[in-house]
Parts: C-alpha cells; structure tokens; sequence
C-alpha cells in the first residue's frame, strides 16, 4: 500500500518569484508530471559522478562554496508546511544571482542533503533505526496525507532520492567523526570480511574498523610488509553497503599514495600509520602523506597511528609526532601499546586519542581522556582459537562450543543488513 500511496502527486506549491516561495516553486522536489521529470534530469545531472566526502565539498560541487551558513537558515523553512522566515528568505537571495531552473536545483540539492544528512548521521550515532526523513507527503482526493517511511527511508516510485548513496556517505563520516566527541568513548571492533563486520554490527557496534593482519593473514599474506593492499581496498569497498560508518586500516598505503587511494574509497575513516617495514618514517615525511590525504578527502575521518611505543621510543617522540600529524591535518591519533595513565593523559590532550583494547574498562579510559577504543587484531585471533578449539573437540569427542546457526549467518549476509535497507 505504501507504493501506491508513494505514486500520488506531492502537494501543489504556490509560486513566488523570490525567497522560499521561489525555491519551492521552481524544484523537482515539490513538481509533478513533465515539470517533475525535466527537473528531476537536471538534477540528477548535477550530482552524476560528484564524489564528495562533507557537505561543504558538496557545496563547492555544486557552485556555492560558503554557502552553508545561508544553507542553515532555508532548510527548516523548505517544506511547505513550514514558516518562511526573513533570514531564510534573504539567504535564498543571496545564493539565487540568477532565478532559474538551475540555480534553484543547485540551492534545492543542498537544502535537502543538508537536512537529511544532519538527522541521519544523528540517528546512526545514537543507534536509531528510524529513518532519517520519517514522512513524506502526498495530495489525495480526500486531501493531503502523510506517508510513513520506515521500509522506505529516501523514497521510493517518482520521487526516490537520486541522491542516496552520497547522501549516505557524507552522513556516515558525520556520524563517525561525531562519535569522536562523546563523553564515553567509541568502542570500535576490527574486522576481517563482511561476515565479520556483519556480525558485530548485529551485535550493536555502531561503527565498524578493518584489521590489516585478519585481512593480510586471511589471505595467507604477512602484516606490515605493504603486500595486502588489494585485499584491504577490497573489504573496505564490500563494507561500505554496511548500514553503519566504517573505518579501514590501510598501513602506510601499501605503496600507493593514499591520498588517491582514500578519496574514491567511500569509507567514513581511515588509519594510516608511520611504521614502515624498515622502521619509522620520518615525521616530515609522514605529515606530508597525512596532509595530501587529508586535502583529498576533507570529511574522511583520519586517525594517524603512531607506531614509536611498539620500537620503544620516548613518549616525547611520541608527543612529537602527534603535534605534526594533527598539524598536518590529522582528526584523531593512535597509539598501539600506550597504557600507563600519565601517558594517556598527555597525549588525549593533542587530539582525540585511540588506544588498543586493554585491561582498564571504557569508562576508566574515558575519564583519562580516551575517545576511540580498538580491538586490532584480536577478534580475529580469538576467531582463529576458538576454530582450532571447536575442530580439536570434534576431533577427541569432547562438547562443541556454542555457534552462530546457520540460519543466522545467511541473514547476516543477507541484503538486509545492508545500506539500501537501512
């Protein structure tokens, strides 16, 4: 019923020739019949292979860098049923020049990712399965009535968003980077195929991490030697159908530049580390890698691993390191093998700090400062002892440790744990 309801007509909107009343007149959003599909082309033509990781990239995309303030101001007065005010209509104003299809596609477009962004990426921080857009609605013979979206989340029939898988992407890295910023810190599992990260995220992690050993160890290659490059990109490329952020551990790049490698990736974080197979690269060398990745992907969250604590270096090294990579552009740091309190203190102080799993809880790394906990490599360890556990009592005739079903399996890998359903 909800198809057939979703391929009536929206509501007719009066025309105006200036402010919100011109916006609403003049976009595919509140058109029907020929208006709606000459409209609906060109707007689609504006976004075809835009590849943007932030809203103000969007924006520049689009011909309105800057534009997110006045963006701000029209968003909570665009639908029809909402009240204009004088600072919405000034702002359509000052982006509009001229008042044509195009312009008011251009303003539309990012009116309404700035709106649907902002409440999905909220949703998928907190963990709410609603919808980020929950109504829509349409003109019957009896009046208008609302259509409720929750098996439909962008539309679907006439009016389906062009826009919902970059309009997905730029939610998730705003989510992720929002999780950054919470009282307690994110607990990020790590890992190694789909069904992995399936799994966890069933089980209520809300953002999802790769692990360069469970890759490169997977597939029957070594951590850390730069050789499971296409087996990394891969994974991260299959997750991105998650209906949850995920962030991929790329080394060092595995003898690509990142920053080419990141931007077309579509994941909402990366860890990029400076352990080399030989040693440590130098700090200067690591900023630079760290800021053209960051230039080539604004909105991508990116967390700079640095790797002195496993060679034994001085905290002040350390500290060192994190004041360039943070210069430089990075969002967060990591520091594998950081534990003692004073340490974690220090550095939590630079920007938001990710350590590994350790025996304090998340609360007790929080109050030290702690935003992000990983689990590395051990989910996958612990993956390979629990298969050589269950193998070996099979093998004696001992019990058989407790797992998943089949049936649970095939729904996790199923299509509705993915994106387009969620």
């Amino acid at each position: 019923m909800t198809e057939e309801l979703l391929s009536l007509p929206v509501p007719s909107v009066p025309t105006g020739d200036r402010g919100v009343a011109w916006l609403r007149a003049h976009v595919v959003r509140f058109s029907n019949g020929a208006d709606h599909a000459r409209r609906r082309a060109l707007t689609t033509k504006l976004i075809e292979n835009v590849e943007v990781t932030s809203l103000d990239e969007l924006a520049t995309a689009l011909g309105l860098p800057g534009s997110l303030d006045d963006i701000a101001q029209i968003a909570p007065c665009y639908q029809p049923h909402e009240t204009v005010t004088d600072a919405a209509d000034a702002a359509v104003e000052r982006l509009a020049g001229a008042h044509d299809e195009e312009t008011a596609a251009r303003i539309g477009l990012l009116v309404q990712a700035w709106a649907a962004t902002h409440a999905f990426a909220e949703r998928l921080r907190t963990g709410d399965p609603s919808p980020a857009v929950p109504v829509t609605r349409r003109a019957a013979e009896h009046g208008v009535i609302e259509v409720r979206l929750d098996a439909h989340p962008f539309g679907h029939g006439p009016h389906a968003c062009p826009g919902r898988a970059l309009a997905t992407r730029i939610a998730k890295a705003m989510a992720f980077r929002a999780m950054h910023a919470q009282d307690e810190p994110l607990v990020l599992p790590n890992a190694w195929d789909f069904a992995s990260a399936a799994a966890l995220h069933a089980a209520g992690f809300r953002a999802i991490g790769t692990t360069s050993l469970g890759v490169a160890a997977a597939h029957g290659i070594e951590d850390g030697a730069g050789l499971a490059g296409d087996q990394a990109v891969r994974l991260a490329r299959l997750l991105d159908d998650l209906p949850c952020p995920v962030t991929a551990d790329l080394e060092s790049g595995f003898g690509q530049d990142p920053a080419e490698l990141v931007a077309g990736l579509g994941v909402a974080g990366v860890n990029l580390e400076d352990g080399r197979p030989h040693g440590l690269a130098s700090p200067e060398e690591q900023a630079a890698l760290l800021r053209r990745t960051k230039d080539s992907a604004p909105g991508v969250f990116l967390n700079a691993r640095i790797d002195t604590h496993w060679l034994g270096v001085a905290l002040g090294e350390t500290e060192e390191r994190a004041r360039r990579y943070v210069d430089a552009g990075a969002d967060g740091i990591f520091v594998p093998g950081l534990t003692e309190p004073r340490d974690i203190e220090r550095l939590a102080r630079l920007a938001p700090l990710n350590v590994l799993a350790q025996h304090r809880t998340p609360k007790e790394l929080g109050d030290l400062g702690v935003k992000r906990i990983s689990t590395g490599s051990l989910l996958f360890r612990a993956a390979l002892r629990h298969t050589v556990a269950t193998a070996v009592a099979v093998r004696d005739g001992n019990a058989v440790p407790e797992a998943f079903g089949y049936e649970h399996v095939q729904d996790l890998v199923s299509r509705g744990t993915r994106s387009d359903a969620g």
